[in-house]
Parts: structure tokens; C-alpha cells; sequence
């Protein structure tokens, strides 16, 4: 099976972005989050992280439901 990238359903808090990085790199959401508001929060990185995600928010697809 292939691993794709996908928008977490299951570690959303906004959108999923974090959540799906941190489910495809097998790392703790927490830690993705900090991260990237660490990347948000100063100022030369600021329009990176905020733009950044809501690219990847655009660009990365959701994961589908699980099938019952």
C-alpha cells in the first residue's frame, strides 16, 4: 500500500494540515503544531508559515472516510 499525504480527520484542529503531516512522518501532532507556530509566530518567517499552510490546506487532499 502507498503513502499518501493526506489532511488528518482523525487530528484536526483547524484544518488537518499538522495532523496529516504528523501521520505521514509518524511523529506527534503536538509537535508538528509547535513547529510551525514557532515558524508563524516570528517575524521573518511569519508570511511563510501563514502562507504555507493555507496552501497546504488547499493543495493537500483530505483523507477519505473510513468505509463501514
Amino acid at each position: 500500500m502507498v503513502k499518501r499525504l493526506t489532511r488528518s480527520r482523525q487530528q484536526r484542529m483547524l484544518a488537518g494540515v499538522c495532523g496529516g503531516i504528523a501521520e505521514y512522518s509518524n511523529v506527534d501532532p503536538t509537535l508538528v503544531r509547535l513547529i510551525w507556530a514557532f515558524a508563524t509566530i516570528f517575524p521573518p518567517t511569519f508570511f511563510v508559515g501563514l502562507f504555507g499552510y493555507l496552501l497546504c490546506w488547499l493543495i493537500i487532499p483530505e483523507e477519505h472516510a473510513p468505509a463501514l
